[in-house]
């Protein structure tokens, strides 16, 4: 199954070694795992998230270049349709979240990705939507 990862585990990753707890660590870990089993999928909100907020033109260029090998799986009219979905159900049970949050959410689910993150509002969503969160616990206790 491929895995959608999402802001939070890619930043963690982007962080200096040594700023990182054990478990950031062992995220980090596992999102390097899952890339060379080449089953990490991005999406253009995500590569914009990422790439927003960087001030220097070298650093944006370099993660530009390295997140080039990830291609972006296509967002299409269904995508935002069922974001909208997603967003309305969880309004109705007093969930809030952001666009982009439902629009990661209806991707993964209409592609069968699960997602990778540390954003709580993720289990919030879980919840009341179809979504798979990819937890990294599970996947070692099967190795």
């Amino acid at each position: 199954m491929k895995i959608l990862v999402d802001t939070s585990i890619w930043s963690l990753a982007l962080r200096r070694i040594g700023t990182q707890s054990h478990n950031d660590q062992f995220l980090v870990q596992e999102l390097s795992e899952l890339i060379n089993d080449l089953r990490v999928v991005i999406t253009g909100p995500i590569r914009q998230e990422l790439l927003s907020g960087i001030t220097s033109n070298t650093q944006f260029n370099i993660l530009k270049e390295k997140l080039q090998a990830f291609v972006d799986v296509p967002v299409k009219t269904n995508h935002y349709e069922k974001a909208a979905e997603f967003f309305n159900i969880c309004r109705r049970k007093g969930v809030q979240g952001s666009h982009i949050d439902f629009l990661i959410c209806s991707i993964a689910s209409i592609n069968n990705f699960e997602i990778f993150t540390t954003d709580k509002d993720f289990l919030l969503y879980a919840n009341h939507i179809p979504i798979s969160l990819y937890n990294p616990e599970k996947h070692h206790k099967k190795k």
